[in-house]
C-alpha cells in the first residue's frame, strides 16, 4: 500500500517548469553505475505485512520492569510521575516545534520560562536556557562560552579526570579546531592538583559534583583559586543530587551544566535527553539556545517573550558563539513538569531515598568475600566497587541468571580501574532487590564463565 501525492499530469508540469523531459534526466549527474545499485533488500511489504514485522521486533525488546537495574554512569532509572506523560502528549505541546512567531506561543513561552526559573532554583544560577541535546553538549556549549569571553585570549581548560568520559571526549571532539586545549584528566589529578594546574593562560576549570564515581569531592576552594587566577569555575552536576546538597551556585560556580534526564524522562534506550545549562548574568549573552523572559502586554497582563535567540539564520556563522541552538523542547518540558510536581519537598525524598538506599546496598556489598567498596569520600547515590574478577564477566551472570542489569565496567575508560564497578541505586531499586544484588554477586564470584 502507498500513498504518491502527485498525478501524471501534475509531474510533467513541474518537468516542464524546470525543462526536463523525464525524471531520469534529473539524475544525469550522478555516474550512470551509480544510479540504481542491486540493493541487497527484501521484497516491499504491505502496509499490515510491515506493522506485523514492527510489532514483532518491538516485542523482543524488554521492558525496563522485567529488570532489576544497577547500571548508571551518566543515566538513570528514577520514577515519572504519570502527569509528566499526559501533559506531554497534549497536542499544543507534542507537535510543537519552534516557536517561530514565539508571541503566539504563549504556553510554549511559559513552559520554557518556569524551566528555566527552576532550574535556576536548583542549581544557585542567575540565568538558564532551553536546552541542549544532552549533559555532554552542554559541557561542550561550556567551553564554546568561555572561548567567545576571553576572545582567544586564554585557550586551556583544565578538566578534572573525574568528569564522565563520554562528556571530555564531546568536549574535544567539538573544539578539536577552535584552538582550545584540555589538560588535567589524562592522569589521576585531584582536586588540589588541578588547582595547582592555573595559570594566566586557563579560561576554565570543570569539575563534577557529584563526580563520576559518585563520590563528593571536596570543591571549598577551587572556585576561589580559579577567579584568583582571572579563570571562570564550571560544575558538571547531577540535578536529583541537588535536592539534597548544596548548590553549584553556593560552591561558587559560573557555569552548571549536565544531564537532566534524571528528571522525569526515561531512559529510552538512550535518547532523547536534556542538557541543562545555566549560568550568571554576566554570561547570558554568549550563551547558546534560547532564553524566555516575562514581561506585561499592553493591557498589562503578564507575558512571555523570547528575549535571546541566537539562531544561526539570523547571524553571521563566524560571529556566531554557537551554531547549535536546536533543543529538545519536549524534553525541557518533561523536566518542568516533573519539578512542578515534585516540589522541593518532593526532590529532597527522591535525593534521600537514593543516598539511603547506595548506602545500604554499599554496605552490604562490602561484607562479601571477595568484594570490597572504596569508602575513601562520601558518595551519593553511585559507588565503585571492587571486584574479584572481570566486571563483564560478573555482568554476564547478573543478566543471564538473575535477571540484573548490573553496574558499568569502569576499565572501560580507566586503564587502572580493572575489576572494577561503578553501581547506581535510585528511589526505584526495592530492598529485596538490593538484596537480590548481594547474593548475586557472591554467586558470580564462584561461576564458571
Amino acid at each position: 500500500m502507498t500513498y504518491i501525492p502527485h498525478t501524471d499530469a501534475d509531474r510533467e508540469a513541474m518537468l516542464k517548469a524546470i525543462g526536463a523531459a523525464s525524471l531520469n534526466d534529473l539524475f544525469d549527474a550522478v555516474p550512470a553505475d551509480q544510479r540504481f545499485p542491486k540493493l541487497n533488500i527484501p521484497a516491499g511489504l504491505s502496509e499490515m505485512e510491515t506493522a506485523w514485522e514492527v510489532g514483532g521486533l518491538a516485542q523482543a525488546n524488554a521492558s525496563a520492569g522485567e529488570y532489576a537495574i544497577f547500571l548508571g554512569a551518566g543515566a538513570y532509572h528514577h520514577f515519572s510521575p504519570s502527569v509528566v506523560n499526559h501533559i506531554l502528549l497534549r497536542g499544543e505541546f507534542y507537535t510543537a516545534y519552534t516557536p517561530y512567531q514565539p508571541e503566539l506561543s504563549q504556553g510554549t513561552l511559559q513552559a520554557i520560562f518556569e524551566y528555566q526559573s527552576m532550574m535556576c532554583a536548583l542549581t544557585g544560577m542567575e540565568a538558564a536556557n532551553a536546552s541542549h541535546y544532552d549533559g555532554a553538549t552542554s559541557l561542550a556549549e561550556a567551553v564554546t562560552l568561555v572561548n567567545a569571553h576571553f576572545r582567544g585570549k586564554r585557550t586551556k581548560v583544565i578538566l578534572s579526570p573525574s568528569v564522565n568520559p563520554m562528556y571530555r571526549a564531546v568536549a574535544r571532539s567539538y573544539h578539536q579546531n577552535s584552538g582550545m586545549k584540555f589538560v588535567g584528566d589524562k592522569g589521576s589529578a585531584t582536586i588540589p592538583d588541578l588547582i595547582d594546574m592555573l595559570d594566566k593562560d586557563t579560561a576554565m576549570i570543570v569539575v563534577q559534583y557529584p563526580n563520576f564515581f559518585g563520590q563528593i569531592d571536596e570543591l571549598g576552594g577551587i572556585a576561589t583559586a580559579a577567579h584568583n587566577a582571572g579563570a571562570l569555575l564550571c560544575i558538571v552536576t547531577d540535578p536529583i543530587a541537588l535536592g539534597l546538597f548544596k548548590s553549584p551556585g553556593e560552591l561558587g560556580a559560573d557555569v552548571v551544566v549536565g544531564e537532566g534526564q534524571s528528571l522525569g524522562i526515561p531512559l529510552s534506550y538512550g535518547g532523547p535527553y536534556l542538557g541543562f545549562f545555566a549560568t550568571k548574568m554576566d554570561y547570558v549573552r554568549k550563551i547558546a539556545g534560547r532564553v524566555v523572559g516575562e514581561t506585561v502586554d499592553k493591557s498589562g497582563r503578564r507575558a512571555f517573550v523570547m528575549t535571546l535567540r541566537p539562531r544561526e539564520q539570523d547571524i553571521r556563522r563566524e560571529k556566531a558563539t554557537s551554531n547549535i541552538c536546536t533543543n529538545q523542547g519536549l524534553m525541557a518540558l518533561a523536566a518542568c513538569v516533573y519539578m512542578s510536581t515534585m516540589g522541593k519537598h518532593g526532590l529532597r525524598k527522591v535525593a534521600e531515598l537514593c543516598y539511603h538506599k547506595a548506602h545500604y546496598a554499599a554496605q552490604e556489598i562490602n561484607k562479601i568475600d571477595g568484594y570490597s567498596v572504596e569508602l575513601s569520600k562520601p558518595f551519593f547515590k553511585e559507588f565503585v566497587v571492587k571486584c574479584p574478577k572481570p566486571v563483564h564477566e560478573i555482568n554476564d551472570v547478573l543478566i543471564e541468571h538473575w535477571g540484573i542489569i548490573g553496574g558499568y565496567d569502569l576499565a572501560r575508560d580507566y586503564e587502572t580501574r580493572a575489576n572494577q564497578m561503578l553501581i547506581a541505586v535510585t528511589e526505584m531499586n526495592t530492598k529485596d532487590e538490593i538484596d537480590t544484588l548481594v547474593e548475586a554477586l557472591r554467586d558470580a564470584k564462584s561461576h564458571s564463565h
